[in-house]
């Protein structure tokens, strides 16, 4: 059984066109992100499913593996589903999703976010979380909040917040999701195949699909937090994160997926 982390990375984005590409410490984001997968111990290979020649084209430059995906996909999840056929993995192998636009994530969150899919044969998907430490993420809806069962899956993710607080007085602790997910590849097939629900449509939120569908995400609690790249700003905020040593602490997700 292969760990395979995939790495989605398109070029158009509403507020920051061709953020993959930035320039981050000297080198491009999405460099980054694919120098920290190589990193960990546990993964066998890694490779950016991409559209867009220039990040092809920019990802082999800096001695990167890239695999070429159809233009139109609905989700990042819908084009590593792609990328996993073409690279031949097999049906029990794992796929992890990192997306191209999180730089300062650590590699031992590919451990974490594998580890109940190596525990359990039967789990299709997991994907991590993170406790909300920053009171303006709460209501921020690039913040994905989730909330799970005692089992630790997911009953729900989205950009509102929840859980509501009807009374006051009472503090709950607000979890974000982070945009790394894995997968055993089998189940990849399927939910490329899947229709797009409507919950999913209406959030703009593709593991939505898999609740719809009546499929379970574990859900696992990370120990690092992580900042992914949404606007100029953000990228700004990555530029100081890089100067200090990585804690895991202190640094904001947007928890989005990748192609949205």
């Amino acid at each position: 059984m292969k760990t395979a982390v995939l790495i989605p990375a398109r070029w158009q984005s509403s507020r920051f066109a061709g953020k993959p590409l930035a320039l981050l410490g000297g080198k491009p984001v999405i460099q980054h992100v694919y120098e920290k997968a190589i990193k960990s111990p546990l993964v066998d290979l890694a490779a950016v499913a991409t559209d867009d020649p220039r990040i092809f084209e920019a990802v082999e430059a800096f001695g990167g593996r890239a695999i070429e995906t159809r233009p139109v996909h609905r989700s990042g999840t819908d084009r590593i589903a792609e990328a996993a056929l073409t690279l031949g993995l097999v049906e029990d192998d794992l796929v992890v999703n990192i997306q191209g636009d999180q730089p300062l994530f650590e590699p031992a969150q590919i451990g974490e976010v594998i580890a109940p899919l190596k525990e359990d044969p039967s789990l299709p998907m997991a994907t991590l979380i993170y406790p909300i430490g920053r009171p303006e993420e709460i209501s921020d809806p690039n913040i994905v909040k989730a909330v799970f069962d005692e089992n630790r899956f997911a009953c729900y993710f989205s950009r509102a917040t929840i859980p509501h607080v009807r009374d006051g007085g009472r503090a709950p602790v607000y979890y974000k999701h982070h945009g790394i997910y894995a997968y055993r590849r089998r189940f990849l097939d399927i939910f490329a195949a899947l229709p797009e629900g409507v919950l999913e449509r209406l959030e703009a939120l593709e593991q939505l699909r898999a609740l719809e569908h009546g499929y379970r995400i574990k859900v696992v609690e990370s120990s690092f937090d992580s900042l992914e790249i949404d606007t100029p700003e953000d990228l700004r905020r990555a530029e100081a994160g890089l100067q200090v040593s990585p804690s895991g602490r202190g640094e904001g997700d947007s928890g989005k997926p990748g192609e949205r």
